[in-house]
């Protein structure tokens, strides 16, 4: 029988022996072909423009409704600071993280954790951004189950106002009945219609809200004072707010694994296209958020709603679509932060489990977090107390300061550079932001709690 013979670099002493050659070429060939079936490296030809209205509808969502209530707490000036300058840091740190995508020659970071893995260290990378992403995920997910309910509800409620009451949680098991089906659809570029929707919708429905207030007019007797009667309810309300900010910029926890379905090539990275796609969603963002956060606060005062929506009675017909459209908005949102959790569980069970990558393994795992999500936001459904929690204690650091650490950690920017002190102006406004926010939004859950029986 025939041999095939060795190139003269591979005839040495120290090669492995031949049967070792073909055992890493078959563990090649399988891990090639798990990477194929994973959600986020199983396709790589999306445009520049899917990254455009992947990232608008990571990053408008439920939070901007309720950006007029966090000025309510906030105040004008310190409202209207804390906005832009969240605006501005969070585009600074989205840029890090796209051009840390490919900073090494033939590597790509798909995922978080793995450029987390790179800066810290593969044990400490993995337990600095894990758990800080799942919760930002999850928590989205949860909320986004509340947010739909609420919105379905609140059509109901309107089109039938002689009906019979229904519970929120009903109509939060209707929610999530569309994602035990949609949680189905394989990778990030099967949802691109679902998310290209979802974005058109958060631009719908945030232009409804701000150009509906304008249309109400501002209210007799508006007030733009603290409405809070104590100076400890007063300083609670405050911290919740920055929390409710925070939780408006929460797309870079899927940000990795979007330009993962990017092309790249030496002479063509995905940087580029990426961030085409990331101004004009931050172009959407502004347009989205400062016209709704400030002239709801205008036109409201302090009594503006939680959800500006509610705050928004007439015309019917008007408030109903606005809310169908928050409802079409959050599925596509849902899935966009599902799909990373997926990942995650799928690459566990098949790498570390040895789990056969099938659909019967993709049914139970995605349906069992879908149930998850939908048992959670059922039980615990505090719309405001939970963006302000979760804005702050989760998506503070992936957001506004853990790009910045993994920068200075990777490149090491000389000492008082403009880069240095830059980033750490960003940490240290976001450690800050972690720190305090989460106390308010936890404040607002624990008095919700007192009032609320649990599944009526």
């Amino acid at each position: 029988m025939a041999t095939k013979s060795l190139p003269p670099s591979d005839l040495n002493a120290s090669a492995p022996p031949l049967s070792e050659k073909v055992e890493i070429d078959n563990r090649t060939a399988e891990q090639k072909a798990i990477d194929d079936w994973l959600p986020i490296t199983s396709s790589r030809n999306a445009k520049w423009w899917y990254a455009a209205f992947h990232n608008v509808t990571a990053m408008v969502g439920a939070g901007v409704l309720s950006l007029p209530y966090a000025m309510s707490s906030l105040g004008w000036g310190p409202g209207v600071a804390i906005l832009i300058l969240s605006w501005i840091i969070t585009l600074y740190t989205l840029w890090q993280m796209v051009e840390m995508h490919e900073m090494v020659p033939g590597k790509r970071f798909d995922r978080y954790h793995e450029l987390g893995q790179h800066a810290f260290g593969e044990k400490l990378g993995l337990w600095i951004v894990v758990p800080q992403q799942l919760i930002c995920e999850v928590g989205v997910d949860v909320v986004y189950m509340v947010t739909g309910g609420k919105s379905l509800k609140k059509v109901h409620d309107l089109v039938c106002k002689d009906c019979n009451n229904i519970k929120a949680s009903y109509f939060i098991m209707i929610f999530a009945s569309v994602h035990f089906v949609l949680a189905h659809l394989p990778n990030f570029n099967s949802i691109s219609g679902i998310s290209l929707a979802a974005a058109v919708m958060s631009l719908t429905y945030s232009t409804i809200a701000w150009a509906a207030s304008v249309h109400k007019g501002v209210q007799p007797n508006v007030e733009y004072g603290y409405k809070a009667t104590t100076p400890s309810d007063t300083v609670f309300g405050f911290l919740s707010a920055l929390g409710d900010v925070a939780f408006a910029y929460a797309g870079h926890n899927v940000v990795l694994e979007i330009q993962a379905t990017i092309p790249s090539t030496p002479e063509k990275p995905s940087k580029g296209p990426m961030w085409r796609g990331v101004l004009i969603a931050y172009l959407v963002v502004a347009l989205c958020y400062f016209p709704v956060a400030l002239i709801g606060y205008w036109m409201f005062g302090n009594k503006v709603e939680d959800n500006i929506l509610i705050s928004l009675e007439k015309p019917t017909w008007l408030i109903v679509a606005a809310n169908l459209f928050v409802v079409i908005h959050v599925i596509g949102s849902y899935q966009l932060y599902a799909m990373p959790v997926f990942d995650m569980i799928e690459t566990t069970l098949v790498k570390y489990y040895k789990f056969k990558p099938s659909r019967l393994l993709r049914f139970f795992v995605r349906n069992l977090y879908v149930a998850l999500t939908m048992f959670v936001g059922i039980t615990f459904p505090f719309f405001g107390a939970l963006l302000g929690f979760f804005g702050g204690f989760a998506f503070a650091p992936t957001t506004y300061f853990l790009p910045c650490i993994m920068w200075l950690a990777i490149y090491k920017p000389r000492k008082f550079s403009l880069s240095w002190i830059t980033n750490w102006i960003c940490i240290i406004l976001g450690f800050l932001l972690m720190i305090l926010s989460p106390i308010g939004g936890l404040k607002l859950i624990i008095d919700n709690a007192k009032t609320y029986g649990f599944y009526q």
